[in-house]
């Protein structure tokens, strides 16, 4: 049995964090001493091993405690889908790096790269760990019908998409309120709309989590610098027209 500091320190997990998750019961100890310490057992140690891999994989605390306290939940089935995303993680990671390379090797005039090659790293198709919490947030339903929708056009639909990205990054020297700028951003809406029912205000909301959430702000800024937090502002200006 191992104490909380000790836990924390064998596994790089604030004391803070620990306490956080007994408090919301994602990771409860087994027992506690009689002065009321918690006492950590092995079981205890694989399921917070299996709550980081969770968390590595962007699924946000309340999915990960509803999947792992799923009667049916499998241990070994939870390892082997994990498995499967971060496998597909290292093989997009080592793309982007390829690009780099390419673009380095294009900047010191060793490589011609086509207009495809710079942008084919980035990948914007809905991720396992992106559908997690797109079910959280707008239940099953939506999320089915919207996959229904893009099923066997993806390539067609990640182009578009990177078009309208390459389009807004261009756009950036217009200020987020002019009319440049909203009829760009009308495209990202009509995009979006297309994919799944989009309001208004969930275009807004959708703004503000490309700056809140560092996944979206890193891939959408690899276009151009600060094109996150520019079409946060434009599709918050589009919302309220």
């Amino acid at each position: 049995m191992l104490q909380v500091k000790e836990v924390s320190k064998l596994t790089g997990v604030s004391v803070r964090t620990l306490h956080h998750y007994d408090h919301i019961g994602l990771l409860t100890p087994e027992s506690t001493t009689e002065a009321g310490y918690r006492l950590y057992s092995q079981k205890d140690l694989m399921h917070l091993q299996e709550i980081l891999f969770f968390r590595e994989l962007g699924f946000p605390l309340k999915q990960i405690k509803s999947l792992m306290s799923d009667p049916s939940y499998s241990r070994s089935d939870a390892l082997r889908m994990q498995k499967r995303l971060l496998t597909d993680r290292v093989t997009h990671i080592q793309g982007m790096i390829e690009m780099i390379d390419g673009t380095l090797e294009e900047r010191e005039g060793d490589l011609d790269m086509t207009e495809e090659r710079h942008f084919k790293g980035f990948k914007f198709s809905e991720s396992d760990s992106y559908e997690a919490e797109a079910r959280e947030l707008y239940g099953d339903q939506a999320v089915d019908e919207g996959k229904a929708k893009i099923k066997g056009n993806e390539q067609v639909l990640q182009e578009e998409m990177n078009d309208i990205y390459r389009e807004l990054a261009q756009t950036m020297e217009h200020n987020p309120t002019s009319e440049e700028a909203q009829v760009a951003i009308e495209k990202w809406y009509n995009y979006l709309n297309r994919m799944g029912s989009y309001s208004k205000e969930a275009f807004a909301g959708l703004g503000e989590m490309y700056i809140s959430d560092e996944r979206f702000q890193q891939n959408i800024d690899q276009f151009r610098p600060g094109l996150a937090e520019w079409m946060r502002d434009a599709m918050k200006v589009y919302a309220g027209n």
